[in-house]
């Protein structure tokens, strides 16, 4: 059983059994234990459930192919109060978002509430798919727009990422509303290594 091999399973702390577990399932192309990781995250048990999603996304980051098909799972997981489960499904819809993008705008106000609401690693996640979105040229509006929304409410702490995260996607024509939104943001950033940060990204874009 796949659940043996689970980390919290065989009594250890650290994530390389998950991980070991990632890499065979892949190797294996191995559908049926996806199938199952995949019914433990929807049971009770907090430590399967983180388990079996980290060795999800995992596969996910790999092989995205893999997991694709179960969009709507980790869709679903991003509503649990395991903050764990929600932010590793959050992670596994990043790495399927070239896949599925159309599911993935379809679900979009799902996935800006889970963000708003989460952690800052769901939100993180959630601004590399909309990263991700911004490659798509039919989705390229919709995913700049809802980027220049996290730009102007995430904590100046995670701006400078954000910024560096999805400059290279942001094309001539969306260029001045970049810049003027991480413009109007400089005064707040209280660390002068994350302002010098956001300066660079807009004399980059300039």
């Amino acid at each position: 059983m796949i659940k043996d091999r689970l980390a919290s399973v065989l009594g250890r702390r650290d994530e390389e059994p998950n991980i070991q577990l990632a890499q065979e399932i892949v190797q294996n192309n191995d559908k049926s234990a996806i199938e199952e990781l995949l019914h433990l995250i929807q049971g009770k048990q907090k430590d399967l459930q983180n388990d079996s999603i980290k060795v999800l996304y995992e596969i996910g980051e790999t092989s995205p192919q893999l997991i694709s098909a179960y969009w709507n799972d980790f869709m679903e997981a991003l509503s649990c109060k395991n903050n764990r489960l929600q932010w590793g499904a959050m992670t596994a819809l990043k790495t399927i978002s070239l896949l599925e993008p159309d599911h993935i705008v379809n679900n979009l106000i799902k996935l800006e509430n889970a963000a708003e609401q989460g952690s800052v690693i769901t939100r993180d996640n959630y601004v590399a798919i909309l990263t991700n979105l911004l490659s798509l040229s039919r989705y390229q509006e919709l995913a700049f727009n809802a980027v220049i929304k996290q730009l102007l409410q995430c904590p100046t702490n995670q701006l400078a990422m954000y910024a560096e995260l999805v400059s290279p996607k942001i094309t001539s024509a969306y260029s001045k509303k970049f810049i003027e939104t991480l413009s109007g943001r400089l005064d707040e950033i209280e660390k002068d290594s994350k302002r010098k940060r956001v300066e660079k990204v807009i004399k980059k874009k300039s």
